[in-house]
């Protein structure tokens, strides 16, 4: 008797498959990779070769010699993982947490659910947080940046990123409009376009928000998740701006700096680990945006996108129930 097989997650009715779109968000990554390069150089290159790299020797190896799969490493998946996973990374991490790092991606975020379509959490989400948990030294050690709009040059190798250092601050009593005019803290321009501390792929707004736009248009994704992220996360924090202004950090900050945009445009929008129906994406959206500035403002942590997005990946079946379709006919 035949049975009817169907694929992992997305279900998708497109004249594109799994490798266009797959390649797509690839292209859409290019701008915030040139970005990272131009401000990193050499590092750069090195952190993003060796993630791409191992990320898709893993894929293969498990594949083929654990799983006994015919490899699908050309499909694009591992390509992006590598890419995140290094767009998540300090430039210079050690190499080997690096690879240790693809590991996990791949190995237990992805393979041990079965391979793409079958994960719950975003893998590269996944071995960022496995990273910062184990070596939070040495994933916490930002390079510094040479300002590109009138900043004053900081001479140090390393320093905290703008969200870093106003927390800290805040923590040990300064005002935040004292805290504000430190030449710690870049203009709203270099914010925009880059030059300010932090990981590979989320110096740059604006790189991000172009490789956003080229999604939008090539329709890899919609406008629900990453719209809702930004904008609950605008909002709560205006209000939280509004009530203590020198306690709470302003909203553009909030944007511009740490890894919201690189979140919300390409981490929170992934197919397989989102909500299917536009209304499960607004709530979804909803929920990553406010749980960032929560944990930003009364975590321990600076950052909490990555946490933030994991959270809600594990509610995304929950999610999908609640609104789930009408069956057709009913």
């Amino acid at each position: 008797m035949n049975k009817l097989i169907i694929s992992g997650a997305p279900h998708v009715h497109s004249p594109q498959n799994v490798n266009k779109i797959m390649w797509g968000v690839v292209i859409a990554l290019i701008p915030t990779l040139l970005a990272s390069v131009y401000f990193f150089r050499f590092e750069a290159l090195l952190t993003v070769a060796v993630a791409v790299a191992s990320c898709l020797f893993f894929e293969w190896a498990i594949q083929k010699y654990l799983l006994k799969q015919t490899p699908t490493t050309s499909d694009g998946s591992a390509v992006i993982t590598g890419l995140l996973l290094a767009f998540n990374l300090p430039s210079n991490l050690p190499v080997w947490m690096t690879i240790l790092g693809s590991l996990v991606a791949i190995g237990i975020a992805k393979m041990a659910f079965g391979g793409l379509g079958k994960n719950p959490f975003n893998p590269a989400l996944v071995a960022r947080a496995f990273l910062l948990i184990s070596f939070p030294v040495a994933m916490t050690s930002w390079p510094t940046i040479r300002p590109l709009f009138g900043d004053a040059v900081v001479d140090a190798m390393t320093g905290p990123t703008p969200f870093g250092f106003l927390k800290e601050g805040i923590a040990q009593g300064i005002p935040l409009s004292q805290l504000m005019q430190s030449p710690e803290i870049p203009s709203y321009a270099n914010l925009l376009f880059g030059a300010n501390g932090g990981s590979l792929g989320e110096v740059s707004a604006l790189a991000i928000l172009l490789g956003g736009i080229y999604m939008l248009w090539k329709r890899i994704i919609t406008w629900h998740i990453p719209v809702t992220f930004i904008g609950s996360a605008f909002v709560f924090a205006t209000i939280l701006n509004a009530i203590n202004p020198e306690l709470f950090i302003n909203p553009w900050v909030h944007l511009l700096s740490g890894g919201l945009m690189l979140g919300a445009v390409f981490m929170a929008t992934d197919l397989v680990t989102s909500p299917m129906s536009p209304k499960g994406q607004l709530v979804f959206g909803l929920g990553c945006g406010v749980l960032t500035i929560v944990i930003r403002v009364w975590g321990s942590y600076p950052e909490g996108v990555s946490f933030a997005i994991l959270i809600m990946n594990a509610f995304v079946p929950l999610i999908d129930r609640a609104f789930k379709p009408r069956v057709f006919g009913k």
